[in-house]
This record gives structure tokens, C-alpha cells and sequence, in this order.
């Protein structure tokens, strides 16, 4: 399924040239990821309920445009690749200005961990359930 959130710019998103921080893209990734699970039933209540959370391991961005002040974002979620047993993970963000023009490309990798154990874990059947269903890109894989 496709997932587009549209995000707003705000003051506080600039850097000192008045175009978008690089600091800022990554909240706008981490505000989509987060949409998407709550609004497919992975809510903080769920993830509570079953000891489990997110982990990142890195997160990388490439920018492609400047964006300013006024531009209109979207940001659209795809997996990438996922382990067998959906430990592991990694998701891509293409962040669109203007409806179209794709400003910049944010990849992270992840996994799911025991909030308990502090280990990484294989999620419940809601979360492989969710991420079964969501968009993949063009050279996803399973690992």
C-alpha cells in the first residue's frame, strides 16, 4: 500500500541560508515512519502491550533540491528490505517539494527490540502484518 504523509515547514525547520536544516529531513522521516504504524493499528498502547520498539542502526540522507520556506512537502515510505523473520529492516523516504520534484532521498536501517531484554526481536503478528503490506521499492529484497 502507499504511504504519502505531507508535512508543513516551519521558522524553526531553517538553517541561517534560510533553506531547509539537514536536521529537519530526518524529523520528517521519523514523523512519517511513526503516522504510518499508528494509523495500521502499531500504536505506543500496541508496541507497550508487546515489550516492543524501534531501533535505528543508521540513517543516511541524500539531497537532491534545496527546500524553502513555503514549499509544499511530501513524504512518501517504502521497505526496502526486511529480514525473513522481520527483525531487521530497512525503509527508504523520498521526500517531494512542490508535488513532484524530488528534493531528497533518506534510507535507514532498523530493527525491532525488546524493550525488556534489550535485545532484538521478531515482532508480533500486527507489526509483520503491517509491514508485509506496505510499499516496496523497485530493488526490495528479503535478507
Amino acid at each position: 500500500m502507499e504511504f504519502r504523509k505531507k508535512v508543513e515547514i516551519r521558522w524553526s525547520d531553517l538553517d541561517p541560508n534560510f533553506h531547509l536544516r539537514h536536521s529537519a529531513y530526518y524529523d520528517f522521516g521519523a514523523y512519517c515512519r511513526v503516522t504510518f504504524l499508528f494509523e495500521n493499528g502499531v500504536t505506543a498502547e500496541v508496541m507497550n502491550k508487546h515489550a516492543i520498539g524501534p531501533v535505528l542502526f543508521r540513517e543516511e540522507c541524500f539531497f537532491k533540491r534545496e527546500i524553502i520556506f513555503g514549499d509544499e512537502i511530501t513524504v512518501a515510505l517504502k521497505l526496502r528490505n526486511i529480514s525473513k523473520d522481520f527483525r531487521k529492516f530497512s525503509m527508504q523516504h523520498e521526500i517531494y517539494k512542490n508535488e513532484n520534484e524530488l528534493a531528497a532521498i533518506l534510507i535507514l536501517d532498523g530493527a525491532w527490540m525488546s524493550t525488556k531484554d534489550r535485545k532484538i526481536v521478531a515482532p508480533p503478528e500486527i507489526i509483520t502484518s503491517t509491514l508485509e503490506h506496505m510499499e516496496k521499492t523497485e530493488d526490495f529484497k528479503m535478507i
